[in-house]
């Protein structure tokens, strides 16, 4: 007897399944993995920085994973000469892939992808920031572009603009097969380089350059693959915010273990300039995200609370666990909405003027 259905009969299918199901199967493949040991995930520690070469270290910051709650610790330490804050040890190609794994993709993926999806607002106002310079680009290379929600929202501004997108995560090939870039590349920026090289009229590194492992080797990539008069904009942390030592670990922006490397501004300004670039505007206030109190609540609560349904813990938590899980965030609601209160009307449009602003964007051009 045939298996498939009757002429006319629709086919059925397969309900997609509920997240518990999906942490059910993933948790005997994480649970293989963390028996190997930790150790596997990191680097050898480094001596010297690795942005200007000067021994003299100092720990900056010592953490856990507080967004997805992966086992391990996390150290940052800051160059007492350039400032410059980086991890260290610095995961490992394994560290890595254990680490981001289900959080921009798979598990993740849906919760982040609407999360990205209704930042429209600040993804214009990013892409407006080019306007003053150049008003028609012919096409756009967003590195790190993730699911492509910036270039969805950035082609409103520049209709004439050809988007495409570059990401290590299968988040470029989302992207393409959605309308969102004409193009999705999936993999390292300085590997594709060589073969963009001179082709676009613009290239955007939006909260990208912090994941890299070797963030020069990404800026010469960008100086490879602009035509000569055309633009590079970046946006990352600023390490240099107040909130960055207020807040502790749970300033959101130090983003462990994910984010490697942390960019004073004049070290970012004068290593683009030794490149050939010439920088053209400097921002601090306009890229300000006014999340800070709100995520340093919600991190702390939830840090403190029981944990949720994952896979890399060994057992899913039991009835009690969730109950009182659920009780302590219905507790902390007023507390959360008073953090977003105060980010959004006290300390956004004071944020560059109290030097709390958690970001800076360059616009630089290829001489």
């Amino acid at each position: 007897m045939s298996d498939e259905p009757e002429s006319g009969a629709p086919a059925t299918t397969r309900p997609e399944p509920s997240r518990s199901e999906e942490v059910a199967a993933l948790r005997p493949v994480y649970q293989a993995d963390l028996a190997k040991g930790l150790d596997r995930f990191f680097e050898a520690p480094r001596t010297t920085c690795p942005w200007c070469g000067s021994a003299r270290l100092k720990t900056r910051l010592r953490t856990t994973d507080l967004l997805q709650h992966k086992p391990g610790r996390f150290v940052l330490d800051r160059c007492q000469d350039c400032r410059h804050t980086f991890q260290n040890p610095r995961l490992s190609d394994e560290g890595l892939e254990f680490y981001y794994r289900d959080f921009y993709d798979g598990l993740g993926e849906k919760q982040l992808g609407n999360t990205f999806a209704g930042r429209t607002t600040m993804y214009r106002r990013r892409a407006e920031s080019l306007l003053p310079f150049a008003s028609a680009p012919k096409n756009w290379l967003d590195v790190g572009t993730g699911h492509g929600h910036f270039c969805e929202s950035a082609r409103t501004v520049y209709p004439g603009t050809t988007f495409d997108g570059l990401d290590f995560t299968d988040g470029a090939e989302l992207a393409e097969r959605a309308g969102r870039v004409e193009r999705g590349y999936r993999g390292s920026f300085p590997d594709l380089a060589p073969g963009l090289a001179g082709h676009y009229d613009v290239v955007s590194m939006f909260h990208y350059l912090e994941h890299s492992t070797e963030p020069d080797l990404e800026l010469t990539a960008a100086h490879q693959a602009i035509r000569p008069g055309g633009h590079l904009l970046i946006e990352v942390p600023d390490p240099d915010s107040r909130y960055a030592r207020l807040l502790g670990r749970f300033w959101l922006p130090w983003l462990q273990p994910q984010h490697l490397h942390f960019v004073p501004v004049d070290n970012l300004r004068n290593r683009l300039t030794d490149l050939g670039f010439t920088v053209l505007a400097e921002q601090h206030a306009e890229p300000h995200d006014p999340v800070d109190l709100l995520a340093a609540t919600w991190l702390c609560l939830d840090s403190a609370a029981p944990r949720d349904n994952l896979p890399w813990l060994p057992t899913p938590p039991g009835a009690l666990s969730r109950v009182l899980r659920g009780a302590m965030v219905i507790a902390g609601i007023p507390a959360l909405i008073l953090g977003t209160l105060l980010d959004r009307f006290a300390v956004k449009p004071l944020s560059h003027r109290l030097g709390v602003s958690n970001a800076y964007r360059l616009l630089a051009r290829r001489d």
